[in-house]
This record gives structure tokens, sequence and C-alpha cells, in this order.
């Protein structure tokens, strides 16, 4: 019997092993079946059968079946489910407890149960929650999917749902941190300069609270000017390894979304203690640096001091000022203040045009709400002087630290941006060649050859070739060890004027006052710290473009209903059809290739390439502008869905 059953597995191995199989993530559609993509490329049918077994975004193993030319698969084996913790909807249907994850491509309806300690009166129809898959059907020994409810994070009429769902997806702290209410100003044995009267003033917009930079200009009598960057320092109150800097180093980041932050300090020292405020002294650490009349950067000097703001700007209406508009007028001690940095931001700007990089201005999108979370309004905010003017005081503020911090201790936390990796260099010098543009291998990975190319390339001002190109580019990571910032063209950055908001920055801000003491630096800070910085940086961003999508859809729902036009432009290029930016608002829409023409048959989309045909007539490319028709306001996917305009 043993020896039949051993030769019994024996021949199922053999025909295990002479069985075509493939490897790939599992795309679901709307209409029961879907498609098992491999990593190179290739996609294979998977019937509706098959697909119960699985879920969109399971990475599976299948068996190829063969049927004349046509080939389909069959998953066998889970190797990594694509569901594990996830945003749901409660289902109670006849005393029976389900959950349907809130995923725009899984509609699948998951038998749960409550974890342990929980009520199931708690729980009703409708309600948000978050849940984790416990079964799958292709694991041993499991025959169904099966998911443990472990947290509500909104009854079903709650009004703040946008932002309590959002949060929990991204795991996401829901509240500010509350750390106790006692926050003695601490002996760091530092000596501050009395800066209280020298007139520092803030430019921050109307309803910011988290001030964390002041600004002092003074023209040089030899030319070029002097810049005192004045910066709120919580580490003064937060002790390294208090509670308090602990939670800030696990939220790392404070979360700005529509309508709520979150603070990654306790908001009595984010918008109050530690807050610039107009009339208050504050303890800063602060840098003096010389600009010369050339915009380059002189000598600087850091140190710490008492400040404090006589003035709190607003950018508009210092940038109406400037450009002699509107009513408002500052003070005489703030006016001279206001040309010299004016004057301070054209010649610093002009230098960054020609020896480093500056980033093309685009609108702010900002949204109107009333007291429940409605939309009333989405405003565009230019990028104007004074928002310049901050910026560029920032910017060469930051790129100080970076030269201290590699100078005096050799590591800390810097932002580190590589243009191109190097496993993609050389594909984008190909696609580079296929435009006509031959550039060496160097005009990609060194610093100064890639300015020279990007200069070169903003001088085209070709969209599509921009667009294109970023499918190339690498992303912004934190680095204990100093790097290159190829995005702004400069050798090394490290910022330190965020610290109220950006836990890096606290870090920056104890190793500039350790120097500034004459102590040892500590040890450099470890990779999981600066992974998590940069996960979280991430994360933060992912949650604010979520909310914005929930709530453009809400905002647009009458637009869609109206079939309204809207001026727009392509921002990606997919297989289904392409991704545009609503000019007027900000929204981002997608036109599916049906839409495009009647028959689909004619619409031939290249991807790779961001260009669509239209019976064999080049239409569409990435960069273009268009109008477009709203068609759907899809608040289920929170997704709009437009076709173009005639």
């Amino acid at each position: 019997m043993l020896q039949n059953n051993s030769m019994l597995a024996q021949l199922k191995q053999q025909i295990r092993q002479t069985t075509p199989r493939a490897e790939g993530v599992i795309k679901a559609t709307d209409k029961g079946f879907g498609f098992l993509e491999t990593d190179d490329g290739e996609s294979y049918f998977v019937p509706p059968p098959a697909m119960k077994q699985v879920l969109h975004g399971d990475r599976v193993e299948a068996v190829i079946h063969e049927n004349g030319d046509k080939k389909s698969v069959e998953p066998e084996k889970l190797i990594e489910a694509g569901l594990d913790r996830f945003v749901s909807r409660v289902q109670k249907r006849e005393g029976r407890l389900a959950v349907v994850p809130d995923h725009p491509s899984i509609k699948n309806v998951i038998k749960a149960r409550i974890k342990n300690n929980l009520d199931e009166d708690t729980f009703a129809d409708g309600d948000w929650v978050v849940a984790r898959l416990v079964r799958h059907p292709l694991k041993a020994d499991d025959r169904a999917f099966f998911a443990q409810i472990d947290e509500l994070v909104a009854k079903s009429d709650d009004a703040a749902v946008p932002w309590r769902v959002t949060l929990a997806r991204h795991a996401l702290e829901q509240e500010c941190p509350d750390a106790g209410t006692d926050w003695p100003l601490m002996d760091e044995g530092l000596t501050r300069e009395d800066l209280t009267s020298t007139p520092f003033f803030t430019i921050d917009g109307e309803k910011t609270r988290d001030m964390d930079d002041a600004l002092h200009v003074a023209v040089r009598a030899e030319g070029g000017w002097q810049l005192s960057v004045a910066i709120a320092d919580p580490t003064a109150y937060v002790e390294e390894g208090h509670a308090a800097d602990l939670e800030a180093r696990t939220r790392a980041f404070t979360v700005y979304l529509p309508g709520q932050n979150v603070t990654m300090l306790p908001e009595q020292l984010a918008d109050d203690l530690c807050s610039l405020w107009e009339g208050k002294d504050r303890p800063a650490l602060a840098c003096t640096l010389d600009i010369n009349a050339d915009g380059s950067l002189g000598e600087y000097r850091f140190f710490a001091a008492n400040v404090k703001s006589h003035a709190k700007l607003v950018y508009d209406n210092v940038s109406d000022w400037i450009e002699g508009q509107g009513d408002w007028a500052p003070a005489d001690e703030i006016a001279e203040q206001l040309t010299a940095l004016r004057d301070l931001t054209e010649a610093r700007t002009a230098w960054r045009n020609e020896h480093a990089l500056v980033f093309k201005d685009r609108p702010d999108y900002v949204f109107d709400l009333d007291p429940a979370g409605n939309v009333l309004a989405v405003r565009t905010e230019e990028r104007r002087i004074a928002n310049r003017m901050i910026e560029e005081s920032m910017i060469v503020a930051n790129a100080c630290c970076a030269d201290f911090l590699a100078q005096h201790i050799g590591h800390g936390i810097f932002n580190v941006h590589r243009a191109f990796e190097p496993e993609k260099a050389e594909a984008a010098q190909e696609f580079l060649a296929g435009q006509e543009i031959v550039v060496e291998r160097e005009a990609l990975t060194e610093l100064a050859r890639y300015t020279e190319l990007k200069r070169a390339l903003e001088s085209r001002d070709d969209a599509w070739l921009d667009a294109r190109l970023r499918r190339f580019q690498g992303f912004t990571m934190m680095s204990a060890q100093p790097g290159p910032h190829f995005g702004l063209g400069l050798a090394a950055y490290a910022t330190w004027t965020s610290p109220i908001r950006k836990y890096g920055d606290m870090v920056n801000h104890r190793l500039i006052k350790r120097v500034l003491k004459g102590e040892q630096a500590p040890a450099e800070a470890t990779q999981q710290l600066t992974e998590q910085l940069t996960e979280r940086r991430r994360l933060n961003r992912m949650a604010e473009r979520d909310v914005k999508d929930w709530l453009y859809v809400r905002y647009l729902t009458p637009a869609a209903q109206n079939q309204d036009t809207f001026e727009a432009e392509i921002m990606a290029i997919n297989r289904g059809g392409m991704r545009v930016r609503l000019l007027e608002n900000g929204a981002t829409a997608f036109v599916p290739a049906p839409l495009m023409h009647s028959d689909r048959s004619k619409v031939v989309i290249d991807d790779k390439e961001g260009r669509i045909q239209i019976e064999g007539e080049e239409r569409y490319k990435l960069g273009d502008p268009l109008r477009v028709i709203l068609t759907e306001a899809r608040e289920e996917t929170r997704s709009l869905v437009a076709k173009p305009a005639a």
C-alpha cells in the first residue's frame, strides 16, 4: 500500500513537472473573468470559475491550459495574497456577517467574524471597518475566503467618513497625539543669542497655526544681502526618548488633508509653544547666511537664539503689495525687508537657473469646506512672488544645513534624489536616442552633467518628452549619508526648517546643537529610520490624494450629471485609456478607450510610448491639452469618468 502511494506521488510530481505553468499577479475585471499578468509581460485569461478561487492582486502559480491557439490558466498555488489588512464595509444579511472590501477591483462578499474583544451589536450594515483576511481557498486546509473584523472605523452616516476611511486605509493616526500638558523649556547647555528686538516676520497661509520659520533680511553695504532664518525649536521642549519624541518618530510627519491636519507633535507644542506667533518670545535654532549680488551663497553661521516675530504676514497680501495691488501695506521696518527679500529671491532664482535647477511653477488647488465637510468651492492658488520668496529662503537654508552636517558630522537626515537609478539609466539613454537626443551615460548619472541636460530638455518645452522621461526617473529617498538631489540640482540637501511637522528635521536640529555645544555626535540614523521616514512620506501623500479624490467626486457629481465640459491635460496613458487633469480644479478623470470612438477596434493605444491612434491617425499623446466632457462621478470607487469633447 505504501509503495503504491509512493508511486502515485511520484507520478503526480512527474505530471506537475511536465505541465506548463506560469507565475504572476491576478487582475480582475467587472465581467467575472480576469487575467494573470506575469513579470515578463505575458497575460493569460482566467475564466470565471477559476476567479472564484482568487482575488485581484493575488500573486499565484497557475497551470496553463491550451485549447487550440487559446491559452487560459487555473490558479493552483498562492504565493502572496493581494489582501491582508483592508478597509471594508459591513454587510449584514439574515443574521450573517460579511464584509465587502473597499477596492475598485474587488467585488467579493467575504464571510467574516468579529474580533473577540469587540461587540457585534455595535456594527451595523454599511459601517466602515478594518478587517484581515484569515482564510484563502488556495491555502492548505482553507476552503473559502474568510475575514476577521478588527476595528470599527466609522459609522455609515458619519460626516467624517472620507477622512477616517482614508487614514485607516493607510494605517495612519486618526487624531493628534496627546502627550501631556506640562512642557517646561529644557536647559540644554546652549547659549542663546537674544534677537527678540530684531524685526523677524513670518509669511504663511491665512489660517496657518504651526509657523516654524521667520525671516530677517538686511542689504549689505558691499552688495548682496544677509538673510537670517529663525526656525521653531521643538527639541528645546521634547527630550530625545520622551513619549512625545517616540510618537513623533513613529508618525514622522504632520498629515495635511483638506479640512483636517493630524499633527506629528502634540497640538500644544505644534500650534502654540513652538509656533512663531507674532509678539511671542520663542526659542529658535537660527542660521545667518550671506547671499552675494549674483545670488551665490557666501558664508553662513548656525546658532541658538531667542526670537520674536514682529509681523504675521499672509502670502496673498505680500504678493499684492509687491505687485502694487490691494489696500494692505506692511509696517515700514517690514516693508524694507520685503523689498530686499524680493530682490534676493530674483537673484537666487537666476543663480539656480544657471547653476542648479528650478521647478516649474504649478498651481495649488485649495478646498473650501463647510463644517460638515462639504466642498463649497475649489480655488486655484498660483505660486506667486511671496511663495517664491519663502521657498528660495528655505532651499538655501536647507542647502546650508546639508553642508554643515556633511562637514562637521558626516551624517544626518538627507533628502537624496538620483534622477535615474542605475538600472533605468540605460533605458533612459536608449529612449532619448530614439528622440534623436544623443547623451552619454554620465549625463544621466552625474549631477553637473545632468543639470546641463535637464536645462537643455526644458528649453524644448516638450510636454510629451517631459512626461515620458519621468517614467525612468527615481524618487526622493531619506538617507543618513549625504548625496545629491538631482531634482534641485544641488550636491546635498538636508531639511531643518520644518521641525514642527517633520521628524527628520528634529533629528537634524539635535545634530546641529551637538556641534554648537562641542559634543560628540551620536551614531548615524539607522536604515530602519530612514526607510520609515521615506515610507511615511509616501503614505501621507497617498492619503492626501485619496481624500481629495473623494471630495472631487462629491463636488463634481452635479457637473457629471450636467455633462459639463472642462479644459484638461493628459497625465498618463495605459492600455485601457488615458488619465487627464481638469485644469479648472485639479481633479483627475479617466477617459476609457470605448469613449474615444464607438468602434473600440479603431483605437490603438501605445502605453509605452504614451500615444493613442484613432482610425490610423495619432490623436492624443502625453502632455497634450484637450477638452473633455465629464460623464460619471462614482463615489464607490472615488473616480471620475470623462470623454473627449467633439
